[in-house]
Parts: C-alpha cells; structure tokens; sequence
C-alpha cells in the first residue's frame, strides 16, 4: 500500500504522525508541509493511489475519496 506517491515534481504522502493529513514535498522529501487536515476526525488514510487525473485516497473505514486538487481537497466516491 502505497503511502508516498509522485505527482510531477512533488512527493504527496499520508503524514506519519497523523494519517488524516496529507503532506506534500517539493524538495524530494527533505521538508514537508501539510497539504490537507484531512476528510473527517474519524477516517484515517490507509493507502494513496495515482489513478492519472486524480489521487484516490482509502481511508480505515473502508471509504474512498478522491482529489483532483493534488490532494488539497477530497471529496468522497460512492
């Protein structure tokens, strides 16, 4: 399950420290910032997927949400 995935020229990955955040690094993961606070308190990511137009991103909970804004805003897929 991928945790990193490369989008152009940056890294986009779900934080270590917390995994309802996305942070991105444009540095080749020398510094990261956060990208996103994430989908809700509860959904944590578990895997990020580059699917070409869009990241989809798979929370604990079984759900699956998707960005088209390099992982800035999610929005879920039913």
């Amino acid at each position: 399950m991928p945790l990193m995935i490369n989008r152009g020229q940056e890294l986009i990955r779900i934080s270590p420290k917390d995994a309802r955040k996305i942070e991105y690094s444009t540095n080749g993961g020398r510094f990261w910032a956060t990208r996103c606070q994430g989908t809700s308190t509860r959904d944590k990511f578990i895997d990020l997927t580059d699917n070409g137009k869009e990241i989809l991103g798979q929370t604990d909970n079984g759900k699956l949400f998707y960005s088209t804004t390099e992982g800035r805003s999610w929005i879920r897929r039913r």
